[in-house]
């Protein structure tokens, strides 16, 4: 894999010469933290790596590699990065907070308490490893020593809700629900629009004080502030199955299977219910939706087979008891179970079998001699309705799933959906041509030009070209791919073959594998063949703007701040190592990870992308997607009402345009017209743009 990559990429970046080597270097190490920026992570890890084979002396990379092992859940391959980071320059202090994450997710408590005691040493403001510490500190059952680190991050950071949620789940370890109440009410009160602290005070009034309609109040508020976390449903359904009201929790296990059809739990627990009111036949549906998702889930399993024994699908039930009983060989009840239906199919010396098992097992188990440990079985409770993910004990099959009430190894944004994550008011990501996009659920408007139908009809390209603002990071073989295809159009550019869509073709390859330059140069060359071939200008335009997005973007939010420790909210904090200061480098001997360009040179970066806006307008009036990425370069510039007049027209050429009104309610909330923004905001939920709702909740209070 990696030779194929060196034969297309390294004979461009890594001549011979040291200055131009120490160039070149620089340039792969762009392209790769373009690459990591953008999701690409797999494709940032090639970057590196190429790198590391030329300078394997520079801390840098490793660092940067470990930051792409730790969102593809390569904890271990994390670690030994940041430790070679580390070997090479012990003043990388994100390095101490990564190796940390990595530890915890290990379940290394030790060294991640050592990796954040270090950091910290170098960075005692730094929040995020503050409060990791005193999160590996609960792990390790050192309660006194969490409580002292949370009452310090605290004292610093008096406004940082995620400390009380962080104290929260430290009394509730120590079995303190009073003062975890009190600690849960004082996150609520510092941000009362933290979703995670009213679902985690409804989850402890459900657990510990039985307060089922108060909790329903709190999740039912968490709901309106993050409508689309499917776990909120699935807490509320089990609150309303608390409180009887079966058709509300299957209304809500119902929502949850419509925001993510391989919502395991949602399956489960709607099977169940269904079996409970006699749906027997969608409730074996629900289950086998389970076991084809997760095929050794052996309480589906025997639920299945309980009710295809009960519908006389004989053969399945059968099948499905064998399962069972074969991984849990003192489960009577099942043996028993498998008796009678082998004894329906005819099978009595089967059946028989089994029966004389099951006596063998009643009569070994009345033997107070023989109940060691292995052959005791935990008495299970009529009275729990539920039980908790982690609970493989069989004989509680028909109790609902919850899940499990620890506080997370870390508290990072890391690791989220983007439907999961708490909506910030920041505009939706301009369009760009590409091949391909990512699927969402949730029906939104869909983008379609025909012009772009018709150059696809023209067959110049090899693959379908479509307009997205929701880019996709590419796997390992579409990334093989597109490295092959810059080979093979490089080789015909060299013949002089059919130029104008060869450079058009790889600019698309170049911008996929996040080589932006690369891309930029090749759509010069476009436009320089033909200029008035729109498709290159707009890319251009885009392209550029991505590329100013990855250099300066990640400065905007520097203060490091985690996510909740209730749910793991998606990684931009990682990325926001990748700042004007080098990434949390030290700057020593003169060295810098990255030089910050001047203000005027972004001024006419951003100059260059509405030329190239304006020259697409000039050739087609009617492109509506121009008219919104110049909007958005405009709100960037803090140009708001030229950003304005081009949302408006976007809007007049295609009136069920969700991001360009979600787009326009935030320069009306920048610039005050809060009703014009409600409005818009109103409009974009209703074509399907959810992070509206969120905000509209927010404006109502």
């Amino acid at each position: 894999m990696y030779k194929k990559i060196v034969a297309c990429f390294l004979f461009l970046f890594l001549l011979s010469a040291n200055v131009r080597s120490q160039i070149n270097t620089d340039y792969v190490m762009m392209v790769g933290r373009n690459a990591l920026y953008y999701d690409d992570y797999v494709l940032s890890i090639q970057y590196f790596n190429q790198v590391i084979k030329v300078k394997p002396f520079l801390a840098e990379p490793y660092f940067f590699r470990a930051v792409a092992k730790l969102y593809l859940d390569d904890f271990k391959g994390a670690e030994e990065d940041c430790s070679l980071c580390l070997e090479r320059n012990p003043f990388v202090i994100n390095a101490y907070q990564v190796r940390g994450m990595a530890r915890q997710n290990m379940e290394d408590y030790e060294g991640a308490v050592a990796d954040y005691t270090k950091g910290l040493e170098y960075a005692p403001e730094h929040k995020a490893m503050m409060i990791n510490k005193a999160v590996a500190e609960i792990y390790l059952k050192r309660y006194d020593e969490a409580e002292k680190s949370f009452e310090t991050l605290i004292n610093r950071f008096p406004t940082f809700y995620n400390a009380y949620l962080g104290e929260c789940q430290l009394y509730i370890e120590k079995g303190d629900t009073l003062k975890a109440l009190e600690k849960i009410n004082k996150a609520i009160e510092v941000d009362k629009y933290s979703s995670p602290a009213y679902m985690m005070r409804a989850m402890i009034k459900v657990e510990y004080n039985k307060g089922y309609q108060s909790a329903l109040d709190d999740v039912n508020e968490a709901i309106k502030i993050e409508p689309m976390r499917t776990d909120y449903y699935l807490n509320r359904g089990l609150i309303r199955y608390y409180l009887k009201d079966i058709r509300g929790t299957l209304a809500d296990y119902d929502k949850v299977i419509d925001m993510d059809a391989n919502n395991v739990m949602a399956y489960y627990n709607r099977g169940l219910l269904r079996a409970q009111v006699g749906d027997k036949n969608r409730a074996i549906d629900d289950f086998t939706q389970v076991i084809n998702r997760e095929p050794d889930n052996y309480f589906a399993l025997y639920n299945r087979a309980i009710l295809c024994d009960e519908l006389g699908q004989y053969q399945q039930a059968e099948k499905d008891y064998s399962r069972v009983v074969e991984q849990y060989p003192n489960f009577v009840a099942g043996f028993y179970a498998r008796s009678e239906v082998r004894r329906k199919l005819g099978d009595d010396k089967g059946a028989e079998e089994d029966y004389m098992y099951v006596m063998q097992k009643q009569n070994f188990m009345a033997d107070a001699d023989h109940k060691d440990d292995e052959e005791k079985v935990e008495e299970v409770s009529t009275e729990e309705k539920t039980r908790k993910e982690s609970d493989k004990n069989i004989r509680k099959f028909s109790q609902l799933i919850v899940a499990d009430n620890r506080p997370s190894k870390y508290a990072s944004e890391y690791r989220g959906r983007v439907q999961d994550k708490g909506t910030k008011a920041e505009l939706s990501d301009s369009f760009i041509l590409t091949y391909y996009e990512k699927l969402s659920d949730i029906t939104q408007y869909r983008f379609y030009d025909r012009k772009i139908d018709a150059l696809n009809q023209s067959h110049i390209l090899n693959k379908r070209l479509l307009i997205t603002n929701a880019e996709v990071a590419l796997d390992q073989s579409q990334i093989d791919e597109h490295f092959k295809s810059i080979e093979d159009y490089s080789a015909q550019i060299e013949n002089k073959q059919n130029l104008l869509a060869a450079y058009f073709a790889r600019s698309l390859d170049y911008m996929l594998v996040q080589d932006f330059e690369g891309s930029i140069h090749d759509l010069d060359k476009v436009i320089e063949i033909d200029n008035t071939f729109m498709y290159a200008y707009f890319n251009r335009a885009a392209v550029r703007f991505k590329k100013m997005e990855s250099m300066f973007g990640q400065t905007q939010n520097q203060d490091n701040t985690p996510a909740s420790l209730i749910s793991e909210e998606g990684i931009s904090e990682i990325k926001n190592m990748q700042m004007k200061n080098g990434a949390g480098f030290v700057i020593k001997n003169d060295q810098k990870a990255v030089v910050e360009a001047p203000v005027q040179n972004r001024a006419i970066e951003y100059d260059l992308i509405v030329r190239d806006y304006n020259k697409v307008i000039s050739l087609d009036p009617g492109f509506v997607y121009a008219y919104y990425n110049r909007a958005n370069v405009y709100s960037v510039q803090k140009n708001y009402k030229a950003a304005l007049a081009d949302y408006d027209e976007a809007i007049k050429l295609a009136p069920e345009f969700a991001d360009a009104y979600y787009n326009r309610a935030m320069i009306y909330l920048i610039t005050g017209k809060t009703e014009l923004a409600r409005a818009d905001l109103s409009k974009a939920g209703e074509l399907g743009k959810y992070e509206s709702y969120n905000l509209l909740k927010r404006l109502s209070d």
